[in-house]
């Protein structure tokens, strides 16, 4: 009968609006093993270099590679952010990189610089991180058209992706406080 008192609780602050986080049930080593942190001391960097929540920029490539360097997708991204080769090369040219190839995106270094730079250039336009997220995922244009419309995510995968990223978020901030205390 205790749990029910919990399920109201959350039921009277969910309807008023108000977030509310729960406390993982799976334990912190558990946490560690599904959700690995690789290149720790690049996603610290780049995340204060670019004035991001270390735990986002882990979430973001855990999800988009699982912190596999060498990832690529169908759709032709590579790397642990999954940035696609001309996104990278037009990201090389606006932050003074020249000579641009594709193999460096296979360089967590240069894959995280470029990838953050991207997100917190995102996190500028939309002001909002699921926007950005979603632009991260569906790309900005749709993210503009649907915002033109008056409409949310259109996508349903594209949705599926912010809300896996902001849980990896929570779980990167239990599971790897001091690490990524940035």
């Amino acid at each position: 009968m205790k749990g029910v008192g919990l399920v109201v609780l959350l039921a009277v602050a969910a309807a008023a609006g108000v977030a509310v986080w729960t406390v993982s049930a799976e334990p912190e080593w558990y946490q560690r093993v599904r959700y690995p942190l690789r290149y720790e001391s690049i996603v610290v960097s780049h995340a204060r270099n670019y004035d991001l929540p270390p735990t986002l920029l882990a979430a973001v490539i855990y999800t988009e590679s699982k912190f596999d360097a060498d990832a690529r997708s169908a759709a032709g991204a590579v790397g642990l952010m999954q940035l696609l080769p001309e996104t990278a090369k037009g990201i090389a040219v606006r932050t003074g990189g020249g000579g641009f190839v594709v193999t460096d995106l296979v360089d967590p270094e240069i894959n995280v610089r470029y990838g953050s730079w991207y997100l917190r250039n995102l996190l500028n336009r939309y002001d909002d991180v699921r926007t950005a997220l979603a632009a991260y995922h569906a790309g900005p244009g749709n993210v503009d058209e649907w915002r033109a419309k008056g409409v949310g995510i259109q996508f349903p995968e594209t949705r599926d992706y912010v809300d896996k990223v902001l849980d990896a978020q929570r779980v990167y901030a239990d599971a790897y406080a001091s690490e990524l205390a940035g």
